[in-house]
């Protein structure tokens, strides 16, 4: 998201400049990163971390910057590894957005608009307003704090403060003391002048105590400040006409290659090769949240009913999920395929080689693939939550204009009954034609949704 809604904005004209840690393996694929001479230390509480940093301009008016420091980000995961958070999270994550925050403060010309991610940088924030109150800034820009998934707060013991560099009198319950503990999103969400959210009705979800991840009373204080912005998607990735990933290409007034892509797939997979047979995929991480779990029994419920259907899935994460769908792949293996792994090229094949997409996710700030899918001519079926319920539009709601179909109860038999209902859509060829159509003629492009985004920092800077 940051990268394609970066490139959109300088696209559009405006000076862009992107920080990110330089994570393993960066450096090898992108040689044309140089070191910027640029080298500085930060004290996190024991002594000095020193820093430098990395310089790419891809394009006018877009540059990339890179925090190096090797003890830190030249790891094998990016905040764990085999499920396991890195114990020092809160010193590398402190030492990210401080050293961001050096940046922005030394520019020649320095950004109006500061916006931070997630928890991972949700520090700058604070460190902006610090500088702006304490002094010693020439200019303090706004700040703007995202929201890609509340769930994930940044919580360590207060004990980790000192690494933030901030005094201690700033720790407090009006900013990122939560519960006893640091918490490193609510001191963003506390004290950044805007926040966003990566959907309009993920911005009101999040202000319930059911989606609001305890931090729902502070979001309800900020609530005018808070808007949603459904995410876009880079075309130019995620395009059925030239793509290497495809066995063929195709697009809305010529559907053959959808359907060699399907028969390739089918092949691939280890499936009956049969065009009529309905194909469901689902691109995943096996976790709660995604609803991964409801996967098992609704898949066999519809199985019961004797309907003739395959499923293809593609994904990682809870080892006993993982091991119950590899399981269930081997009992029915004429209708089955899961494949447990990250595989770019394969999640492309089955985009474009699946009848439907299947997102069953108990919550979902934004989502991608039910937006990649609409795209690639294939329907979505997912649960009315977050993103899925603003990008999706179910024959209930608006039967001219249905793409997709949607359920709400977050369990098998709901979304058993919605995978029954793509299997009844399939037998109307002309009805499923014009649900496809639709959907491959929706815009979801960042060129778009970056214009939702201009608007919003014209307010924040003008205080409208």
């Amino acid at each position: 998201m940051v990268g394609a809604l970066s490139q959109a904005l300088a696209r559009a004209g405006h000076r862009v400049h992107v920080v990110t840690p330089l994570y393993r393996g960066i450096l090898k694929r992108y040689p044309a990163i140089q070191p910027a001479q640029w080298r500085f230390d930060l004290n996190l509480g024991e002594g000095p971390v020193s820093g430098q940093f990395y310089r790419l301009d891809p394009e006018p008016r877009l540059t990339l910057w890179f925090v190096d420091q090797p003890v830190f980000f030249d790891r094998p995961g990016l905040y764990n590894e085999r499920l396991q958070d890195y114990p020092d999270n809160a010193a590398r994550f402190a030492f990210f957005s401080r050293a961001a925050a050096l940046l922005v403060r030394h520019l020649p010309e320095p950004p109006q608009i500061v916006q931070a991610h997630d928890w991972q940088s949700a520090l700058l924030p604070m460190i902006i307003r610090h500088g702006c109150v304490a002094g010693g800034w020439r200019f303090t820009p706004k700040t703007l704090l995202t929201i890609h998934n509340l769930a994930y707060q940044g919580w360590f013991p207060a004990s980790q403060w000192p690494v933030t560099g901030l005094p201690p009198q700033w720790f407090h319950l009006e900013s990122a003391l939560h519960y006893g503990q640091l918490n490193f999103l609510k001191g963003g969400l506390a004290l950044t002048d805007a926040l966003t959210t990566v959907s309009p009705t993920y911005a009101r979800e999040i202000c319930t105590p059911e989606y609001g991840c305890g931090l729902d009373g502070l979001l309800r204080r900020r609530e005018y400040e808070l808007t949603g912005i459904l995410n876009g998607v880079d075309y130019d990735e995620w395009n059925t006409t030239h793509n290497p990933a495809l066995v063929a290409p195709y697009d809305v007034d010529h559907l053959d290659g959808k359907r060699l892509n399907k028969l390739a797939l089918q092949l691939e997979l280890g499936l009956p090769v049969d065009p009529e047979i309905p194909l469901f995929v689902n691109i995943t991480r096996l976790a709660e949240q995604k609803g991964a779990d409801l996967l098992p029994d609704a898949l066999q419920l519809v199985r019961a009913s004797g309907q003739r259907f395959q499923f293809a899935l593609l994904g990682s994460g809870d080892p006993k999920l993982e091991e119950t769908l590899v399981a269930l792949g081997r009992k029915f293996p004429e209708s089955l395929a899961i494949r447990i792994g990250f595989d770019p090229k394969l999640a492309h094949r089955l985009e474009a080689g699946a009848d439907f997409y299947v997102m069953p996710s108990r919550f979902e700030p934004c989502g991608l693939n039910q937006l990649y899918s609409l795209r690639y001519g294939t329907i979505p079926i997912v649960r009315a939550t977050g993103g899925l319920e603003d990008s999706v539009i179910d024959p209930r709601e608006k039967p001219d204009r249905a793409t997709g179909i949607k359920f709400h109860d977050a369990n098998a038999v709901a979304l058993a009954n919605a995978l029954r209902k793509a299997l009844t859509l399939q037998l109307e060829p002309q009805l499923l034609a014009r649900f496809r159509r639709r959907g491959m003629l929706t815009d979801y492009s960042w060129t778009r949704q970056a214009s939702d985004y201009v608007d919003l920092y014209e307010e924040v800077l003008h205080g409208v």
